[in-house]
């Protein structure tokens, strides 16, 4: 590790994030947080340069700007009520957050506990529905915990792709790719369950399973599960000087690629926190409605990823 001492793990999630989205060509990609846009944005200037990204509210970007900057090329309309055009298409790959996972890769950011009576309000399933049985869709965990990765979810947001086949809608159903701060995850498991890809550098597969609520299946034996890749040079400065300048995701002095899985991603765990409290304001003394709407939807959407941190706390 001697020769990445400035790697971060926010790197190598953002690098995984955009890998997840390297091969999907023409495509809407709709990143959901800070990591996820991180990644998508990654993934335009190096991997996929035909990927279609907006601000998050109403535009489709020809450039790719930092993080929460201002865009100055616009090549396209998207307002809120074309989305669902493009979601019923299906050209879109989305990345959601997910306070519980399943083996069976179902996702909830409803709420936490007995649907009748839940000890948690979340989101509700807002779109997860319809993303996860008409487009591809990926998630981001910034906190790979047994409350995160469940046997079963306790109320069904996102849809897995056996519930998918069960109800008759797995035509389009392509849960694609699991990205936590400790490795990466797909459900081609045996019965279409979680299977481990890979871990993240200083992170071993005990730690993943240890770190989890529910079975992990591994190809192989456990020397079999290879290391997340490093960013390659030319992606650290593209993450350094070009989205992220100000360090959003990986500030000074944080740890870098850690060896112990609870240290994984405290930085971003931390930025996040940052970032949800910023949007609440920036919503709160926003002039456009329209815009006041999309930041306090992304500023739910980020407390819901740190609902169950918050629990564990």
């Amino acid at each position: 590790m001697s020769e990445t001492t400035d790697i971060t793990t926010a790197d190598v999630c953002a690098a995984a994030i955009a890998d997840a989205f390297k091969d999907d060509g023409e495509i809407f990609a709709s990143p959901m947080g800070m990591l996820p846009m991180l990644g998508v944005r990654l993934a335009k200037l190096t991997s996929n340069p035909d990927l279609v990204i907006s601000d998050g509210e109403a535009l489709f970007l020809a450039g790719v700007p930092p993080l929460f900057a201002k865009a100055d090329k616009v090549e396209g309309w998207i307002p809120f009520r074309r989305v669902f055009d493009v979601v019923a298409y299906g050209k879109r790959h989305v990345m959601m957050g997910a306070t519980q996972i399943d083996r069976h890769g179902n996702q909830n950011i409803s709420a936490i506990g007995d649907f009748a009576q839940p000890k948690r309000q979340l989101l509700g399933s807002r779109g997860a529905p319809g993303n996860t049985v008409n487009n591809r869709t990926s998630y981001w965990v910034p906190r790979h915990s047994p409350r995160v990765f469940v046997e079963a979810v306790d109320i069904v947001s996102g849809v897995g792709p056996s519930r998918a086949a069960a109800a008759g809608a797995a035509r389009f159903n392509d849960i694609h790719r699991v990205v936590s701060n400790l490795g990466v995850l797909d459900v081609n498991g045996p019965e279409r369950t979680l299977r481990l890809l890979s871990v993240h550098p200083g992170v071993t597969v005990e730690q993943v399973r240890e770190a989890s609520g529910c079975e992990i299946h591994v190809d192989g034996s456990d020397a079999d599960v290879p290391e997340t890749r490093l960013p390659t040079t030319e992606e650290q400065l593209v993450i350094r000087e070009v989205l992220d300048p100000k360090g959003r995701t990986g500030p000074a002095g944080e740890p870098e690629v850690p060896g112990r899985a609870p240290e994984a991603l405290r930085s971003v765990v931390r930025a996040e926190e940052r970032l949800a409290r910023r949007l609440v304001t920036w919503s709160v003394a926003a002039e456009s409605g329209p815009l006041a709407r999309a930041l306090a939807a992304s500023a739910a959407g980020v407390a819901q990823q740190l609902a169950v941190l918050e629990e564990e706390r």
